[in-house]
């Protein structure tokens, strides 16, 4: 696995993770609901569930993570302004759009969860340019990864897309008459589907590239033709029928060697340290202290 496609799962795992905590810790709403039985967050029949128990669960299995993920940030964050190293606008935008292409990731994210996304984004980018900021990589070095592997700046056309599969034709047409009548597609989704692994997503599929194995063919042709929030006519698809959505397009864009120079003078430098880029080599210079010891 490239350096750049193991970071992003790396990356991807931590955010999960601190996802998963704010989930727990933000429910502010509910929380409120048993204020008046003094620290129970929960009860069970005539059992109870208190507040202690719960944060001591949570510390025990996502605490180290969590603070760790926390000491990361506060440690890029402090050695980039320490080296004066930022990161164009430019090149967050381009790393988030070729992820969601690639992989189809953060395709519903909207508002703050952008924001978080790039925010993320921009620190792996920081820390890889404080950890090869010594590197030094000639023009021609470069120009020759560019030219060997060209492909993987050109970003192809990817469609958001969502849909909603159905055993028979007669019930895919009963679908978008609903549609046509004001059902929602999400909901319709959950209610219809029989694709068990998007039904309860509202059958959000996230972008789709051409040549995805994982959908028919006939999804990237009919998405193709739709315009933005517009549904299509009943897909034959395996032993049943599909309606899809299309939610947003990116078009195809080939970036110029000039664009990802400093994308491939880091991932240069950085396959020569041997191993994924890490914050935690630059504790010690941080002079990190934390709750977990060494």
């Amino acid at each position: 696995m490239k350096t750049r496609e193991l970071w992003w799962v790396i990356a991807a795992l931590v955010i999960l993770n601190a996802v998963t905590v704010s989930y727990f810790l933000s429910k502010g709403e509910t929380a409120s609901v048993f204020k008046a039985n003094g620290e129970t967050v929960a009860t069970v029949g005539k059992g109870s569930i208190s507040r202690e128990e719960w944060l001591k669960e949570l510390e025990s299995r996502y605490g180290e993570d969590t603070l760790r993920e926390l000491v990361d940030r506060e440690v890029i964050s402090q050695m980039a302004k320490k080296y004066k190293i930022t990161v164009p606008k430019a090149d967050v935008e381009r790393e988030l759009r070729m992820f969601q292409t690639a992989y189809g990731g953060a395709s519903s994210l909207k508002g703050e969860d952008v924001r978080k996304w790039k925010r993320q984004i921009e620190l792996s980018l920081l820390l890889e340019e404080i950890l090869t900021k010594d590197a030094v990589v000639s023009e021609t070095e470069m120009q020759r990864y560019y030219e060997k592997n060209k492909s993987l700046f050109d970003v192809q056309a990817a469609y958001h897309l969502s849909h909603i599969v159905v055993k028979t034709k007669e019930e895919a047409n009963q679908a978008i008459k609903e549609l046509e009548g004001g059902s929602g597609f999400e909901t319709l989704a959950r209610e219809r589907s029989v694709d068990e692994f998007t039904a309860g997503e509202g059958g959000d599929l996230g972008f789709i590239q051409v040549g995805d194995e994982r959908f028919p063919s006939e999804y990237i042709q009919a998405a193709q033709k739709l315009k933005q929030d517009q549904w299509s006519s009943p897909i034959k698809a395996g032993q049943g029928y599909a309606i899809i959505k299309l939610h947003a397009k990116m078009e195809e864009k080939k970036y110029s060697f000039k664009e990802v120079k400093d994308e491939i003078r880091r991932q240069i430098a950085l396959s020569q340290l041997g191993m994924p880029p890490s914050a935690s080599a630059l504790w010690e210079e941080a002079d990190v202290k934390w709750f977990f010891g060494k």
